[in-house]
């Protein structure tokens, strides 16, 4: 299946899934007077224009280079994501203002939650469940953070419906006072979800190093290759899903430019070939020992 059809069939089972799930949890919360079933529900719509930014985020990531942007478009799905992560920190913020004016506010009119609620949250973990292994796994072979982020998306609203789950049983325990309390537990879970995508896409966008592990991967690669008598400086950069990397080696110093041309174009196919994810490799070529 190529990058195109994988991008398409993840974003409509994303929103459909979403959109009726949606529909469900509100009518569960409004029917069953439960807050943090309406609270999970605008959680649930608020993943319809989550995939739908990532949709447009990959696609539009996935174009050539061309004369104004001769690195290509990776970065868009950064973009993509950090758009992401403000939507699921507004919505988490939404969830939390709900629950506070419920429970310092407005305690006298909560009521006892129904049986249904407490049904529309069991529905809701095992869809989002799926929904998040579905779209983790797709995500994986797309390398897209953009996906990657819709699937937390969705792991996250599982967790709010657990949290629905433990509100609404114990409120219809007695303990209404839960319900909102329930709300409040889910925004602080939305908010760390929301964070940890917006730091990953940032330091996607700023160039961040791919970290000393896969730098001393790199490095014991390259130093196998033939020709290669050390290296000098290596440097690696992440550029939205694929990395660059700039590298310094040392050759024979009495080898001729032709050679030492050759070694380095050597290098720079292996190392592509053997990272699939290095967009590319500079090199720059230093003399070494006789």
């Amino acid at each position: 299946m190529n990058e195109q059809r994988i991008v398409k069939k993840l974003s409509v089972v994303g929103i459909l899934g979403n959109v009726l799930l949606a529909a469900f949890k509100l009518l569960a919360g409004i029917i069953g007077k439960s807050g943090a079933m309406v609270s999970d529900a605008v959680h649930s719509l608020s993943d319809v224009f989550a995939t739908g930014i990532a949709y447009f985020g990959v696609r539009m990531s996935q174009q050539k280079e061309d004369k104004e942007h001769p690195y290509g478009h990776e970065r868009l799905e950064c973009v993509a994501s950090l758009i992401l992560g403000l939507i699921l920190a507004g919505t988490g913020i939404g969830i939390g203002y709900s629950g506070i004016r419920k429970l310092f506010f407005e305690r006298e009119a909560i009521e006892v939650p129904t049986i249904l609620p407490l049904i529309a949250a069991i529905v809701s973990i095992i869809v989002k469940e799926g929904m998040f292994w579905y779209t983790m796994y797709y995500a994986k072979r797309l390398d897209s953070p953009a996906f990657k982020a819709d699937a937390w998306h969705h792991r996250s609203d599982a967790i709010s419906s657990i949290g629905s789950f433990i509100g609404i049983g114990m409120a219809r325990l007695g303990l209404t006072i839960m319900d909102p309390i329930a709300s409040l537990l889910i925004c602080l879970l939305i908010i760390k979800v929301a964070f940890d995508i917006f730091q990953d896409a940032l330091n996607k966008m700023l160039d961040t190093s791919c970290g000393t592990a896969f730098e001393q991967q790199i490095r014991s690669f390259v130093e196998t290759q033939e020709g290669v008598q050390k290296i000098d400086v290596l440097r690696t950069r992440q550029f939205g899903n694929k990395i660059y990397i700039d590298l310094e080696i040392a050759v024979a110093r009495d080898i001729s430019l032709i050679d030492a041309h050759a070694i380095a174009e050597s290098v720079h196919d292996a190392v592509e070939k053997e990272y699939p994810n290095v967009k590319h490799v500079m090199i720059h070529v230093n003399p070494g020992e006789e």
